[in-house]
């Protein structure tokens, strides 16, 4: 398993290679012009070697970059390049991965999401949030839940951020139909969707059980996209005991074609929006 370091760092070394194709340099030119040894643009390059923000901006000057929003995103995407996030006072509760995801998810600008047994994380109540985590955690005691969930709600910042992360989610009908928590914590859980629904920033679909099998009932999987940089994508998948990150072009092209497909059979937002208050009533009366 790879971890989210490890993936930066190779799509920096990618992006800063492919900057330096456009200066019309060879590595050797450019690590001299930085007043390095080759072999270290070479260890960037290939993602070989950790990489400062420091060396970051040696190496854009070179190539004379002077895109502002290109720079800060490339520095963040370096080691050391920005300062630890808010999850980290919740470290020792916070799985490593989950500390990664975040960090992803903090820094991209889009989320495409499917989801095929619950909620989002970004959507999730924090009564629904505790009842899931609860479940898959049981050997967590109550200050660790409480901690989890007032995780999961600080994440959810990043749809009220300016600009806020674009999250467009595709849900299996049966997420809405699970009672996680009992019915009345479903039902303020589809409420809050109901008002997701409406949202600008968020695009919700649901995928009937009427359209059948789907290529997305094996797993859950989100992807996230980056600003400036387009073929900066990352792709996260879920197993119970691990968390999968996929940045291969051919992958992310096979995730990206696949959610395609998925949310053109998924109903649109009106549509969605109805199921889930008819949901709603039937688990009310």
């Amino acid at each position: 398993m790879e971890r989210v370091p490890a993936v930066r760092r190779r799509r920096l070394g990618e992006e800063l290679r492919r900057l330096r194709d456009l200066a019309g340099l060879t590595s050797g030119e450019a690590a001299r012009m930085a007043g390095w040894h080759q072999s270290k643009v070479s260890r960037i390059e290939t993602g070989r070697s950790s990489v400062r923000a420091a060396d970051v901006t040696v190496l854009l000057d070179v190539y004379g970059v002077r895109d502002r929003a290109l720079r800060d995103l490339l520095a963040t995407l370096a080691e050391g390049g920005h300062q630890r996030g808010w999850w980290h006072e919740f470290r020792d509760v916070l799985p490593v991965e989950y500390r990664d995801f975040i960090s992803l998810e903090t820094g991209a600008s889009r989320a495409r999401s499917m989801e095929n047994s619950v909620v989002p994380g970004l959507l999730q109540t924090s009564d629904y949030a505790l009842a899931v985590t609860r479940e898959v955690m049981p050997h967590l005691d109550r200050r660790e839940l409480e901690a989890l969930v007032e995780v999961r709600t600080a994440r959810q910042a990043v749809l009220r951020q300016d600009p806020p992360l674009e999250l467009w989610a595709v849900l299996d009908e049966a997420v809405l139909r699970r009672e996680v928590g009992g019915r009345e914590v479903m039902a303020g859980q589809l409420r809050s969707l109901e008002r997701a629904v409406g949202l600008p920033q968020i695009r919700l679909q649901v995928l009937p059980f009427a359209a059948g099998g789907h290529m997305g009932l094996t797993n859950s999987f989100v992807i996230f996209s980056f600003p400036t940089i387009e073929d900066l994508d990352v792709v996260v998948v879920d197993h119970l005991t691990s968390t999968l990150y996929v940045d291969r072009k051919e992958d992310i092209a096979a995730y990206s074609a696949a959610f395609a497909r998925l949310r053109a059979r998924a109903l649109p937002r009106e549509e969605s929006a109805a199921v889930i208050a008819g949901i709603r009533a039937e688990m009310s009366s």
